[in-house]
Parts: C-alpha cells; structure tokens; sequence
C-alpha cells in the first residue's frame, strides 16, 4: 500500500491526530471526546452569555 516508510508514517500520524485523538474519550475532560467537549463548551458559553 505504502511506496516509502515515510508514506507509512504520515499516514499513522494523520490517523492518531486527526481521528484518534478527536474521538477517543479522555479522563482529563469527564470521558468525552475533545470534539464533544468543545461542543458542549460551545453550547454552555452561549446559554452564559444569553443569561448575562
């Protein structure tokens, strides 16, 4: 599939950054994914700024 190692690499790379990480639930943010923990950030400063 891969003509070089770097081929290879870059492409473990992309797939930890960009979908591994975004989608795994992590202990430091309640088990939620980074994604959801930002949409729920989103969400939760936009019903503070409502109420202000």
């Amino acid at each position: 599939r891969y003509r070089t190692q770097r081929e290879a690499v870059a492409d473990l790379f992309e797939y930890i950054e960009v979908f591994y990480n975004r989608s795994r639930r992590h202990s430091s943010l309640g088990f939620v994914s980074p994604t959801q923990f930002m949409q729920d950030w989103v969400v939760a400063q936009r019903t503070r700024n409502a109420a202000a």
